[in-house]
């Protein structure tokens, strides 16, 4: 009753302590039992001396105390046991529940000590301990209510308790559970159910976790659209023009299943060959003469088809021939390893023939860009034939006075196509102001000045000034003057530029074309670093190329401010290549201790001359002194743009790009309204707007100026 009385008045104790209260009741019952000081002690101790007289003399009380003796002995270490089973269960809980042979191991002990404490409380006492043992929970004072007690279980004050306390279902029940842990509805095993906070924080990371996994699912899908969206960006630039009838971008190859039929049948001739090599390697001579023949067969249906519909009508019959005979191969001569370096090596003789293709192709662009057409050769020579047909006093060009004066606008164009000068002549009267003002210095060789002089004087370009001058005919440009000349005559130079190892084929001599090509043997490409000579009384000049084309007034030029620089000319740094680097041989000590690698280029074409500061700084004998330093070439291969990058080193002013928009010639994803808003557009490059091979959508440009209705035009079949 004293445990009960401590049940009452704590109103809820753990299992652990309630076990401490039962082993602590039972060892202290059994010490009043045996203590000789405790409540009836010494009357025991009495009766036990009394019953051993007795015993002696009757004999039969000695057994009593033994049997009572022997009955404390086994009871004892039953209690203690007992006692210690629920200490330690209590303590190890969770290794007791994780441990299988641990848990049987309390049990029996708890069993064994309920069997033995039976005869101390009653049934009921001990149904209510053993309900509620639980190590994580206090003892529920609900289960007293439950169960059919007595009035003397009934604990005071209880009801409050238990009617403000909230009632939970079973589904919050349920979501209190943690994913991943087994409940036990049984007595014998705990519930573990986390706290709410616990839950809110998982509930809170799961939240979080979802929220960035969403988070980079969008950032991946917006760097795919990024992505595809500068792709198409990219095949909109793609000239359709360019690229001809196998452009990827025709509207044809929209449908994939466009000529599925002339692609299948080259399928099979390819796999035919490979059999055909496997048949004749095993010996399958039967075999190798029907592969042998399908592949003729289908050869010819093909012949030189580009589509479906140009195809043989016995293609399809072919189709299912070579169909029958694979399939025979197939099931005959098929071993994988054998058709994998087949196909290997058919794929490596293809690729040395695109390979050799592609020299000869560019071999036989740069011829065509080197040559003149057919065409325009005509033209010149009927434009010299009318001229040395006129009399002397009819080959003068009028208003000769103003060939000198400092106040107009002056140009100077060197070319011997007749065609393009007249493009760069008229292209710029027409988009002048006052054409009046505009002076044009023409030099071209001997073999184009009759052409030259007639094609103006039989068209004139408005009130515009011309003056013709026959670069021969410069008796100061001489060998023992100009490097450049003394070394074209050296037999070394002869032998690089017109033999060039003496290529046997076209693929051999197409890396060796490019320093044979005419411009760099011809004077005019050079006397660009002679102009004060050529023009002495002039101050400014305005140098122009013959492939290009005048959009705008370009006697704001004369405006421009170059701040004591002798160039002013368009920067073209904007890409890595067009730096001094790609120019210039910086492993020369020469170029390495004079020259920026990263400084950037500028482009010939359209430049603006300061020829007072010219000769001031003496920039004819500066480009004399680098010309005569590379006589054997190790300073730069060839051309004029190199040369002119060194002597112009720190004198040249940039211009504003809108005034020189370049790469009509070779770029074909030029920006539509840049090239619309530049004053001059140049066609540098090998596609000239005058050349078949030249880009449709730039042609445009150059072509509106021209009359092709021309007499002239007309004779020699020069059309658009």
């Amino acid at each position: 009753m004293s445990l009960l009385r401590k049940v009452k008045c704590r109103g809820g104790v753990t299992a652990a302590s309630l076990r401490g209260e039962i082993a602590f009741a039972a060892s202290r019952s059994l010490h009043d039992l045996s203590s000789p000081r405790g409540p009836g002690g010494a009357m025991a101790l009495r009766r036990g001396a009394s019953g051993v007289g007795i015993g002696r003399s009757r004999g039969g009380g000695s057994r009593l105390a033994l049997a009572v003796l022997a009955f404390f002995c086994v009871l004892s270490p039953l209690v203690f046991f007992f006692g210690r089973g629920l200490h330690t269960g209590s303590a190890h809980g969770d290794d007791y529940n994780a441990n299988g042979s641990g848990k049987e191991n309390l049990d029996w002990r708890e069993r064994m000590a309920l069997e033995r404490l039976s005869s101390l409380f009653s049934k009921e006492v001990l149904d209510v301990i053993t309900a509620n043992i639980d190590d994580s929970n206090p003892l529920s004072l609900d289960s007293f209510r439950k169960s059919n007690m007595s009035a003397s279980w009934k604990i005071d004050g209880a009801e409050a308790s238990f009617e403000n306390k909230p009632k939970k279902s079973a589904t919050d029940t349920k979501q209190q559970t943690p994913k991943g842990m087994v409940t036990d509805s049984s007595d014998e095993r705990s519930q573990f159910v986390d706290s709410p906070a616990k839950l809110a924080r998982r509930q809170l990371r799961e939240k979080r976790r979802l929220k960035r996994a969403a988070e980079l699912v969008q950032q991946d899908e917006e760097v795919t659209v990024k992505l595809e969206n500068a792709a198409i960006e990219r095949s909109k630039s793609v000239d359709s023009a360019v690229l001809g009838k196998y452009s990827i971008w025709r509207k044809e190859n929209e449908n994939e299943n466009t000529d599925s039929t002339l692609r299948f049948m080259r399928d099979q001739i390819i796999m035919a060959r490979v059999y055909l090599t496997i048949a004749k390697m095993k010996n399958k001579l039967d075999l190798y003469q029907e592969l042998q023949t399908r592949i003729k067969e289908s050869q010819r249906a093909l012949g030189e088809a580009s589509g479906d519909a140009d195809l043989h009508h016995s293609a399809p019959e072919r189709m299912k021939a070579m169909g029958q005979v694979l399939s025979k191969a197939r099931e005959q001569l098929y071993d994988c390893k054998l058709v994998t370096g087949k196909l290997r090596a058919m794929l490596q003789t293809a690729d040395e023939q695109v390979r050799s293709l592609k020299r000869q192709s560019t071999f036989l662009s740069q011829l065509a860009a080197k040559t003149v057409p057919n065409a325009i050769h005509c033209l010149s020579m009927r434009l010299t034939i009318e001229y040395y047909l006129l009399p002397p006093e009819k080959r003068k060009f009028p208003r000769s006075e103003n060939l000198e004066n400092r106040d107009l606008y002056h140009y100077a164009l060197f070319s011997d196509n007749v065609l393009a000068a007249s493009v760069v002549v008229n292209s710029t009267v027409v988009n002048a102001k006052d054409s009046s003002k505009h002076v044009f210095h023409l030099v071209t060789d001997r073999l184009n000045y009759g052409a030259m002089n007639m094609w103006f004087l039989a068209n004139p370009p408005g009130k515009a000034t011309i003056h013709v001058e026959n670069v021969d005919e410069f008796k100061w440009l001489n060998s023992s003057y100009c490097p450049v000349l003394r070394q074209l005559e050296s037999a070394a130079m002869k032998e690089f530029y017109f033999k060039a190892d003496h290529p046997t084929t076209l693929s051999a001599g197409s890396s060796n074309l490019k320093y044979r090509n005419p411009k760099y043997l011809s004077m005019l490409n050079h006397l660009r670093f002679y102009l004060p000579q050529v023009y002495p009384k002039l101050d400014k000049i305005l140098f122009v190329d013959d492939d290009i084309v005048v959009q705008k007034d370009l006697t704001g030029l004369w405006s421009v401010n170059l701040h004591g620089k002798v160039n002013g000319a368009v920067e073209t740094c904007g890409q890595s290549f067009h730096r001094f680097d790609k120019y210039l041989n910086f492993s020369n000590p020469h170029i390495a201790r004079n020259f920026d690698p990263n400084a950037c280029g500028w482009a010939y074409g359209m430049n603006m001359f300061d020829l007072k500061e010219w000769k001031k700084k003496d920039i004819t004998g500066i480009y004399h002194k680098w010309q005569n330093m590379n006589e054997d070439r190790v300073l730069w291969k060839l051309g004029t743009l190199p040369p002119g990058l060194m002597t112009f080193y720190g004198l040249t002013y940039p211009l504003d790009k809108s005034w020189h928009v370049l790469g009509l010639g070779y770029n074909p994803s030029i920006d539509r309204s840049e090239i619309e808003n530049a004053a001059v557009v140049h066609y540098n490059g090998n596609m000239k707007p005058w050349l078949e091979l030249a880009m449709t959508k730039y042609r445009l440009y150059w072509t509106k100026y021209i009359k092709y209705d021309h007499p002239y035009l007309r004779t020699c079949k020069l059309s658009d």
